[in-house]
């Protein structure tokens, strides 16, 4: 059987009456033709059962669909659920994903920025936090930023302010003697800062005995547990027989509290109330499902890839419309109760 030929723009422009120049413009900037010649095309295109060369495409305008994604680590389970529902929008926006895992090495996010331009990506999310924001505004192609410092580019952020009120308050609630915040050493200018200027300003104007603990724990459980392990020995040879209500800045260390807990008294103490941040699935996976400040990943995830979306469909333009501040969409945190506070 003979080999069916495929169809050409020179095919399409024979059979619609256009010229090639005109079939080439439908694929590659659509909005320079009428609704009417757009429509003829697209008919003719069924017709002729054309089958789209990707490849061919990507050579004739450079647009290859791809963006790229760098993230931290993914150690905490924010960052490798998040990744999934960015990937998930493949269905709904048709992009494709490179992604890179900085591990917080500067040079080495600059090189892999480098090489996903050397790609052709259309656009970039970033979560790492090691490139200023300033110098990410530079790049060719639209950014969009998920929790971290985003004074110069679009971002999507979780209010965290709100969500470190919330777990204050739940704890005060409780009549907890002592609230406790753990949390990794984090910059004023990152969206996460929020979670601990809110615990602070909670307590501060409800009169209220706290201690906010910063210690920087690592990026894996091996760093994570005997750092963690040293604070657990803290609070109980500082605040012995008190009932003390923890807010960690992620449901990761949450669980590792948790866990040295529970091997160590062979069950959460009635003294102890834990809430963590995120909601990730090892909030509601644990030995005892963590209370949690939950981010609404899926919807940060969507309205970040949404947004790249917008910021790349105009800069297609012909005359493109530069945006006078960069646009931050701020999504609220939803509470989760379990059972590391139902005393």
């Amino acid at each position: 059987m003979a080999q069916k030929k495929n169809v050409t723009f020179d095919d399409i422009a024979k059979y619609t009456h256009f010229s090639k120049t005109t079939i080439s413009r439908y694929f590659n900037n659509p909005d320079s033709l009428t609704l009417e010649n757009q429509q003829i095309i697209s008919d003719a295109l069924v017709k002729l059962n054309y089958k789209e060369n990707k490849v061919a495409r990507i050579l004739a305008n450079g647009k290859t669909e791809f963006v790229g994604i760098i993230i931290p680590d993914l150690y905490h389970h924010f960052y490798s659920e998040i990744l999934d529902r960015i990937l998930s929008t493949y269905e709904t926006f048709g992009y494709k994903f490179l992604v890179f895992i900085g591990n917080e090495n500067e040079e080495s996010e600059r090189r892999y920025i480098r090489e996903l331009l050397a790609y052709k990506i259309e656009g970039m999310i970033i979560l790492s936090h090691t490139i200023p924001s300033a110098e990410l505004a530079e790049l060719p192609i639209p950014i969009v930023t998920i929790e971290r410092e985003d004074e110069y580019v679009c971002s999507v952020n979780t209010d965290n302010y709100m969500g470190g009120y919330q777990a204050a308050s739940l704890l005060s609630r409780h009549a907890c003697d002592i609230l406790i915040h753990i949390n990794t050493p984090t910059s004023e200018n990152i969206p996460a800062y929020g979670r601990l200027k809110a615990f602070s300003d909670f307590c501060e104007e409800h009169n209220l005995k706290h201690e906010i603990i910063i210690k920087e724990l690592g990026n894996t459980y091996e760093t994570a547990k005997p750092l963690i392990s040293d604070i657990l020995e803290h609070l109980d040879a500082s605040y012995s027989g008190l009932k003390k209500g923890i807010f960690l800045s992620s449901d990761t260390h949450a669980n590792v509290l948790l866990n040295l807990l529970i091997r160590k008294y062979g069950h959460l103490p009635e003294d102890y109330l834990i809430v963590g941040f995120d909601n990730s699935p090892i909030s509601r996976e644990a030995v005892l499902p963590i209370s949690t400040i939950g981010q609404q990943i899926d919807q940060l995830a969507y309205e970040a890839v949404s947004l790249l979306v917008e910021r790349m469909n105009e800069q297609k333009k012909r005359r493109s419309v530069p945006l006078e501040h960069p646009i931050h969409k701020v999504i609220p945190p939803v509470f989760f109760r379990r059972e590391t506070t139902e005393k």
